[in-house]
């Protein structure tokens, strides 16, 4: 046979004038949470619309000329083309809010970094919950009209497209993405040139690529090294996400932090907020650190100007999901860094010192170079800070900077189109601007139940319809028998969808424990084999490929999948992306989550699910621990922290299966003359009544502003007064407080009193040896609380001395006079600390003296 040679030549349909317009929306991913723009082309050609994975630029380049030329004179097509226009000109004509936000100015602006994220199935430059949480993040900054740009990489490969075996065997499949066919295009400068950015590797200069992602208000802008001008190592350095070894991992890194700012600075954008949503964007505080020790600035003095604008949000519940490189790594890529800062290496490496460990940590760096850290749930913020409790040595961890911000979730994104229509017409089209007022939603109880309950089994009929798609080829490709598919298929039925459902689908990470309902297999089969009150339990998720026990999760649920009573009671449904994620949290009944305490962060698919009156069965861990109010769902208590693995997991198992068996199962089946349950429909009603205002992503964003951004803001403008007087203040005073403490005591002079009379009032006196410091470098503070349960410190009353005068001996005497306002025994601590006006949290430094 001759040899042949394959040519390929693309063909651009020319898009009609009167439908110019169109390649705009295909470029403003403002059509990932606007389903009418979706919609638009999908009309135009659905089978295309499929084939392209509802990728609107790809479509406009692959559709027959013909369509759309038919489509420009379709009056129809055009009055909804015009509907969507209008929605997205007055969208983007908002005037820009933040100019009212006190602390922001015209001209400020937050650079918002993370490794990944994820706005839409069209744009595969995410994995899962942290990039979808910035998705979230970016589209409701969009909402709020906040100044803000976000950085990251653009991958060649995005996270991998899932297959799953006969056997249950995950097979990861990653295909390269066409950059043309993504909504992206070059960053440029003003004379129409690309902007590009070079990052110092070992050895060399890596040129990076900068694009830019429009999202309604926001850019992002992506770095990419794969490029002609780099080597092919270097070329692979943004290939692939979460793939290679600790080398791509820490150059990933480097060229997200080093050269984000770089491509900033390219720009001309000067942020005054920087966040960085974890660790992995940390080195982007020593970038800029170095640039203002060029400008002339100390190190010291360069580190509390950049964190004094810095926020840093960490997502990891385990110390082994910290980044962290090796000493003879980070020598090789930073030591360079060390003459450019004006430091040694050992003050280098100690940026990123986490206590008993020798490798640098970027959790570490990124808490040394920021002033503002926060989890992303109450319970995530406890155990965040007692997972950093060293950087703090003094301090308990209750008490230690880490804070927490609840995550959300961008509403217009994940809920359902129909409920989007039906609160229209019960609640009016002013809901979209009445986000956080839980007041107002307490209107959601006024819809007529058969129109919930209606929604309700059309978006499960939806999620049939697309579950059939799926496991049909998932059967056919796994040659399959058409009697095998009937049999799975058999409850799936979307033109009775009386069924009920429960859904499990995430990241198959053992902490999750996925298959935690098989724990008992006989009480399972009592559970989902009655004939008289049928259960579906639907099973999706991905395991990292890296990742042998999570997919051994896979295997197993495979396994039980095919026993023959649970063939067809339980789906095992693979390629969890968002848009199988957008049909699952709407259509299911139950949402059901079993993290093992306190391991989910946060956990945003249950709060997905609540919005759209999906009904939570969860462990009490992350956001359901705040968001649980005895009515909007059902809890299971975590088992106590001394309970051994295989037992708390038997205990928390039998609870799953109580609420199953006892509560869930007999309401959802105790239907009235109308078909269905009123008690259900109560709570889920009130379950999206209590969950959407206050688990949707502008009040997260809000909160960011309010208790964040402002602040940091402000005291970022503070510190660079005046030639970076401020930060050149703190910095001094701080080597100052750290070269003293070490001396610093502190001895009561005063009789302490057992009882006292109501009314009469304490006199309290001590003595400091201040080693040099001045009593104005100090807080002497009476803690004070009622002893009838034990309070977190935080939660105590506090109460400040006053400094009295310095004695012979040279201590120094403070004094506080305080009458009790409470009767009963009360419980009291004195203690001393650094105090400093210009500090962002009072115990920042981890300095502290208890008597």
């Amino acid at each position: 046979m001759s040899i042949r040679t394959a040519f390929t030549v693309t063909v651009n349909p020319k898009i009609p004038s009167r439908l110019s317009r169109m390649e705009e929306l295909a470029n403003n991913l403002w059509y990932s949470w606007d389903r009418e723009t979706r919609a638009l082309f999908s009309r135009i050609d659905p089978r295309l619309w499929e084939a392209t994975g509802h990728n609107p630029k790809a479509f406009l380049k692959r559709v027959d000329e013909s369509l759309l030329y038919k489509a420009a004179a379709d009056q129809t097509f055009l009055s909804s083309y015009n509907s969507v226009l209008l929605a997205y000109d007055s969208y983007h004509s908002e005037s820009l809010q933040y100019n009212h936000i006190e602390g922001f100015n015209p001209g400020d602006r937050v650079a918002y970094f993370c490794f990944e994220f994820g706005f839409h199935e069209s744009l595969p430059v995410y994995s899962g919950g942290l990039g979808i949480l910035a998705g979230d993040h970016c589209k409701a900054a969009s909402d709020l009209c906040l100044p803000f740009v976000a950085v990251g990489l653009l991958y060649r490969q995005g996270y991998f497209f899932q297959t799953i075996d006969s056997q249950g065997n995950q097979q990861a499949v990653y295909t390269d993405s066409d950059f043309e066919d993504l909504p992206v295009k070059p960053a440029l400068h003003d004379d129409g040139s690309e902007v590009r950015v070079q990052v110092a590797l070992p050895g060399r200069k890596v040129i990076a690529k900068v694009w830019q992602v429009i999202i309604g208000h926001v850019s992002l802008y992506l770095l990419d090294t794969d490029l002609p001008e780099n080597p092919q190592n270097d070329r692979l350095i943004t290939h692939q996400l979460y793939g290679g070894d600790k080398t791509l991992r820490i150059e990933q890194e480097i060229i997200l932090g080093i050269g984000g700012v770089s491509a900033l600075q390219e720009m001309g954008i000067k942020p005054t907020v920087w966040h960085s949503n974890e660790g992995h964007a940390a080195f982007m505080m020593l970038e800029r650190a170095r640039n203002l020790v060029r400008q002339g600035l100390d190190f010291a003095s360069a580190v509390e100007a950049v964190a004094v604008n810095t926020v840093f949000t960490t997502h990891t519940a385990v110390p082994a999901g910290h980044d962290h490189f090796s000493k003879a790594m980070m020598h090789d890529y930073f030591s360079g860094f060390c003459h450019d800062l004006k430091i040694s290496w050992e003050e280098f490496m100690a940026l990123g010192h986490m206590p008993g460990c020798d490798d640098f940590n970027m959790t570490a760096l990124a808490i040394h170079m920021s002033r503002t850290h926060n989890g992303v749930s109450k319970i995530h913020g406890d155990v965040s800070a007692r997972i950093c409790h060293d950087l703090w040595p003094q301090i308990e961890p209750e008490e230690n900077p880490i804070a927490y911000i609840t995550n959300g979730v961008h509403v217009p994104t994940f809920l359902a189109q129909e409920w989007s229509d039906l609160f229209d017409r019960y609640l009016g089209y002013e809901w979209r601007s009445k986000m956080c007022d839980t007041e107002f939603w307490s209107l959601v109880d006024a819809i007529p139940d058969h129109l919930f309950w209606s929604v309700r089994q059309t978006l499960k009929s939806q999620m049939f319809y697309g579950i059939r798609a799926r496991l049909t080829e998932q059967n056919r490709r796994n040659s399959g028998s058409e009697a095998h598919l009937d049999r799975l298929l058999k409850l799936v039925d979307p033109i009775n969808p009386n069924v009920l459902v429960l859904g499990f689908a995430r990241r198959f990470a053992t902490y999750k424990r996925a298959t935690l309902l098989f724990e008992n297999l006989d009480w399972l089969r009592r559970i989902l084999l009655d004939p008289e009150h049928p259960v579906l339990l639907i099973f999706s998720g991905k395991a990292h490929p890296a990742d042998i026990p999570g997919q051994d999760l896979i295997r197993r649920i495979s396994q039980v999948s095919r026993m023959p009573e649970f063939e067809g009671r339980i789906l095992l449904v693979e390629n969890y992306d968002m848009r199988l994620a957008r049909r699952l949290v709407a259509g299911v009944d139950v949402w059901l989550n079993s993290p093992i305490y306190p391991l989910e962060a946060s956990g945003t698919s249950g709060m997905k699910a609540g919005i759209n009156g999906t009904l939570n069965v969860s462990v009490l861990d992350g956001w359901w621990e705040e968001g649980y109010d005895g009515k909007n769902g059902w809890a299971v208590k975590p088992a106590s922290d001394d309970t051994e693995a295989v037992l708390r997991d038997k205990d928390e198992s039998q609870s799953f299966y109580e609420i199953l068996q006892d509560q869930v199962i007999p309401m959802y089946y105790r239907r009235g003359k109308f078909g269905y349950s009123s008690e259900w429909v109560k709570m889920a009603k009130y379950s999206m009544t209590s969950l959407l205002p206050r688990y949707n992503a502008t009040r997260m964003v809000n909160e960011y502003v309010n208790k964040f951004y402002v602040a940091a803001n402000e005291q970022g403008a503070q510190y660079a007064r005046d030639d970076f007087a401020n930060a050149k203040s703190i910095a001094a005073w701080k080597a100052k407080v750290r070269a003293a403490w070490g001396d610093v005591s502190l001895r009561r002079l005063d009789t302490p009193c057992k009882q006292i009379d109501f009314g009469t009032t304490l006199n309290f006196k001590v003595a400091a040896k201040l080693n040099g410091l001045q009593p104005d470098d100090v807080a002497v503070e009476l803690l004070l609380c009622r002893q009838y349960k034990k309070m977190r410190l935080n939660s105590f009353q506090r109460f400040r001395f006053e400094f009295a005068e310095v004695d012979a001996t040279g201590e120094h005497l403070f004094e506080l006079h305080h009458m009790p306002e409470l009767c009963g025994k009360q419980e009291y601590y004195l203690r001393m600390y650094p105090c400093h006006p210009l500090l962002t949290h009072p115990l920042e430094m981890g300095r502290m003296v208890w008597l």
